[in-house]
């Protein structure tokens, strides 16, 4: 089996840019060297094949050189988000008992307390000697560790799956093969490297020859339209939230950007009125709709641009090598339309998760990768995430989907972002409570539930809506519910208002908007 390393740099000529960081640019044999001599530092500070490394750096050549290098070199690679506290880092470091770490400078200090334990290696610049005799990466075996990949912990605690070599490169081949990629796509790249869907942006652009252009902040929105403009990039991606802040707040809707060609959006549901939005932003580029899991590498799914209006809402189908079934509980294949687990089974699901053989036999039940969503099928083949079985709502006796609140709530001008939990009611069992982000103060919660009013069944409106100035996101841009579930007792436990008093039913629950600010 080839090594990763060797797999996804072998291909390109040496003179190829492989990473843009700004008015920087590194080429393809600035980055085998400096694997190959950052390697040779991983071995001499004593770790040994199969080991754990700890990667702890902002995207940049010096992450991308110690992911790499890692790998080169035998070890697991641990990529660690550096929006974490000392505390949960200290935490993750003994969850996967790292034995050594490859860290840039800005984080020595933040997390001295967690580095003073282990050997320590700081990135060394770049390394411009010829690569030629140094390329030897160590044979792997294809079921071997490649990668620790940390779930988001959005749901439950995080775990860390087991990525092998095997894993990622067929993930990599079957994504390459659906955006039909080449040497000459740059990609623009906001998301983590630590996220798996931030990883398969660098995996597949290495492995064709091509490029990443590195971009470090959404805090200025239209630095992201610029940087794709200026670095000629010829592919974007992002989670729902990122396309929600750039239709919203940058010159996405109306600037063209003749260079792109294809985006990306995965990380959740982003609601079809909104990927209606994006394909007229950029009617030249291929807009793919994604669906995938840690568990799974990256992806396990892709809408082709040619059906988002046919499929409206739909994940797709299976990538290629990729099989996906939805099961009922007696896991048997459920009929057209009916709800069930979305399953998957293919050479890019994963081993499990490291030292928890209990976690790793739920989630891979039955020698498949059980995903936690509810779906349906179509006739066509197509799949549709209902919703996620931990974020179902049981109100009144109704499940009730987060995703059709959500999605409601942003079909009314003004919402561009929505997150709906279910929160303990002594008579509903769970009331429903929606948090909104708006475009304006003019925007009232009062006006946004007396709309939802009118475009949902009475089980499915909220009790309460909710106006922050932004979602809760963790570190790869998804909303965290359980910090909004956490935020909701601030007005659940407001004595109840004039129109709350008394035992509720279905319908006079639905009575009571809050304002939020």
């Amino acid at each position: 089996m080839m090594n990763t390393a060797e797999y996804l740099l072998s291909r390109a000529d040496s003179s190829s840019i492989a990473i843009v960081d700004g008015e920087s640019t590194f080429t393809y044999g600035q980055l085998r060297a400096t694997v190959s001599r950052l390697s040779a530092d991983i071995a001499a500070v004593g770790t040994r094949p199969g080991e754990r490394v700890g990667i702890l750096a902002r995207n940049s050549f010096f992450w991308v050189t110690a992911y790499l290098a890692t790998m080169y070199s035998g070890r697991v690679a641990v990529p660690l988000p550096t929006t974490n506290t000392p505390d949960q880092m200290r935490r993750h470091s003994e969850l996967v008992d790292i034995q050594s770490f490859l860290v840039d400078r800005p984080q020595i200090r933040r997390f001295a307390t967690v580095l003073d334990h282990s050997p320590t290696i700081e990135d060394p610049g770049i390394y411009d000697g010829s690569d030629s005799d140094e390329w030897a990466p160590v044979p792997v075996e294809p079921d071997s560790d490649a990668v620790f990949q940390l779930t988001s912990g959005t749901t439950a605690a995080p775990k860390a799956v087991r990525v092998t070599h095997a894993n990622i490169q067929a993930n990599t081949a079957s994504i390459i093969e659906y955006l039909r990629l080449d040497a000459d796509d740059r990609m623009l790249v906001v998301l983590p490297f630590s996220y798996c869907f931030g990883a398969s942006l660098l995996h597949t652009h290495l492995c064709v020859g091509g490029s990443v252009a590195l971009c470090h902040s959404l805090t200025f929105p239209e630095t992201v339209i610029d940087a794709i403009d200026t670095h000629g990039c010829t592919g974007f991606a992002g989670v729902p939230s990122t396309y929600q802040l750039l239709l919203r707040a940058s010159s996405l809707r109306h600037r063209r950007l003749p260079t792109l060609r294809h985006l990306q959006q995965a990380g959740g549901k982003l609601p079809p009125n909104i990927v209606d939005d994006l394909v007229r932003a950029q009617p030249h580029a291929r807009t793919f709709v994604m669906y995938g899991q840690t568990e799974a590498t990256a992806r396990l799914s892709y809408l082709p641009p040619q059906e988002i209006e046919r499929h409206r809402g739909s994940i797709g189908r299976g990538i290629a090598g990729v099989t996906l079934q939805i099961l009922d509980s007696d896991d048997h294949e459920v009929a057209f339309g009916e709800v069930g687990e979305l399953v998957a089974t293919g050479p890019s699901i994963t081993k499990g998760y490291w030292n928890d053989p209990v976690a790793t036999a739920e989630k891979y039940r039955g020698g498949v990768l059980r995903t936690g969503d509810l779906a349906t099928v179509d006739e066509d083949g197509f799949i549709y995430i209902v919703d996620r079985l931990g974020d179902f709502i049981k109100s009144w006796g109704f499940r009730v989907s987060s995703h059709e609140v959500e999605d409601a709530a942003l079909q009314i001008a003004g919402v561009f972002a929505a997150a709906a939990v279910g929160v303990p009611d002594e008579d509903a069992g769970e009331a429903i409570a929606l948090f909104v982000v708006c475009d304006s103060e003019s925007v009232a919660d009062g006006q946004i539930l007396s709309e939802l009013r009118g475009r949902l069944p009475k089980h499915m409106v909220p009790r309460w809506v909710q106006s922050l100035p932004e979602l809760p996101l963790n570190a790869n841009g998804k909303p965290i519910k359980a910090e909004l579930r956490e935020l909701s007792r601030s007005f659940r436990e407001r004595p109840p208002g004039p129109r709350e008093t008394g035992r509720r039913s279905a319908a006079s629950s639905n009575t009571a908007g809050m304002r939020g600010r």
